[in-house]
């Protein structure tokens, strides 16, 4: 069985005691890709240095809403000049966050903006973070033409509703730990709905910790229990959704 992690952060300071054991216990849970996510000017540099030590692990690059405040001009010329890297597969995460209260949201919007014009200058799917803010992301990604290179919605959250205007853009939909809690009804219900091929699985380790050890730092072989959720919600065996949802990564992030 092979897994693929879309989304994680395996350079984050929780790591920094256990690093190589965190990793070796993703390969022994049947994990045999991922993707770490670099997104401001101290992830990116530490999400490089583990896509080329690691064959398994490649990397996204981008500029997170939280940090739009910060960014500069030549941080956009840095971000794209990683874009020609081999292990660089995607640009994010980018996108829009409205509970945390650091960027404001005109700040947001141009960078979210500038961020999608340089994929679809690049020829990148994006990785797109959105909290609280589904209305905007898919106004924006709708006027930037993001439908030209598609990406994937990283830990989906919204409605049926937002997530068909999201595959109608061409987007995939990425699932993490919440599908896993009891009490999660929306996203099972959106993942149960969500065509086969656009299905994608992630952990965002450390965080959004998957039952039974929610509460706990996440990391990259708990998405198997993913998996598993996501399996008993389609009503198909564990084999099949991983090979299926480590298929649509592959072709997605256009890893030979």
């Amino acid at each position: 069985m092979r897994l693929f992690d879309t989304h994680t952060h395996l350079d984050a300071p929780q790591f920094d005691e256990d690093r190589e054991q965190v990793i070796a216990r993703a390969l022994e849970a049947g994990v045999s890709k991922m993707i770490n996510i670099g997104f401001n000017r101290e992830t990116i540099p530490t999400t490089m240095k583990l896509a080329e030590s690691y064959d398994y692990i490649y990397a996204a690059v981008g500029w997170h809403p939280v940090d739009a405040i910060d960014m500069k001009e030549e941080d956009m010329d840095w971000i794209a000049s990683l874009c020609s890297h081999k292990k660089v597969v995607a640009i994010g995460e980018i996108g829009l966050d409205y509970y945390w209260d650091t960027s404001p949201k005109e700040v947001q919007h141009e960078v979210f903006r500038k961020q999608i014009g340089m994929a679809r200058e690049l020829k990148m799917p994006i990785c797109i973070h959105n909290r609280d803010a589904h209305e905007d992301v898919v106004r924006i990604l709708r006027e930037e033409k993001a439908s030209e290179i598609g990406g994937v919605m990283h830990s989906f959250s919204g409605s049926w509703e937002t997530a068909k205007m999201c595959l109608d853009l061409g987007f995939h939909l990425s699932f993490g730990g919440p599908v896993t809690f009891k009490n999660a009804r929306v996203p099972k219900e959106v993942l149960a709905q969500t065509p086969m091929d656009r299905l994608l699985i992630e952990t965002d380790s450390p965080y959004l910790t998957p039952h039974p050890f929610r509460g706990k730092r996440n990391e990259s072989a708990h998405v198997k229990l993913v998996a598993e959720a996501a399996a008993e919600i389609k009503g198909i065996d564990l084999q099949e959704l991983a090979e299926i949802t480590y298929a649509n990564a592959l072709e997605r992030f256009g890893i030979v």
